[in-house]
């Protein structure tokens, strides 16, 4: 049973910093390309951004570019999102995903997903 599980989410204010992480077990994991989703109430899910299975490929929204960096632990199974310059807008929901294979950029082509973890950015 592949079970996905993020943490490190929280209260942070504007240009504050946070790390998410997120383990995955019951599947290879360094077979799977990893993203990171968010979701903000009364907003559609959009994805943040993209790791490929060996961890060479990374792939970001713009808005995201400069300030997030995204890396792999294959010998750990985790997933980080390394979160810095928060703004108020950052506050969502977020979620890990895994897909077979290669990146995609549209939540439906993931077939894993957690729980999510809540990160709220105050003004």
């Amino acid at each position: 049973q592949v079970q996905v599980l993020e943490s490190g989410g929280g209260l942070v204010q504007a240009g504050g910093s946070l790390r998410l992480s997120c383990t995955a077990s019951g599947l290879t994991f360094d077979r799977y390309a990893m993203g990171w989703f968010r979701q903000a109430p009364g907003k559609e899910r959009e994805g943040v951004s993209c790791i490929s299975r060996s961890g060479i490929s990374t792939y970001y929204a713009d808005s995201m570019k400069g300030r997030f960096t995204i890396s792999r632990d294959n010998a750990k199974n985790t997933l980080y999102l390394q979160m810095n310059s928060l703004k108020p807008e950052d506050t969502a929901m977020y979620y890990c995903a895994a897909r077979y294979d290669y990146c995609r950029d549209t939540a439906t082509a993931y077939t894993y997903w957690g729980q999510g973890t809540q990160v709220t950015v105050s003004a």
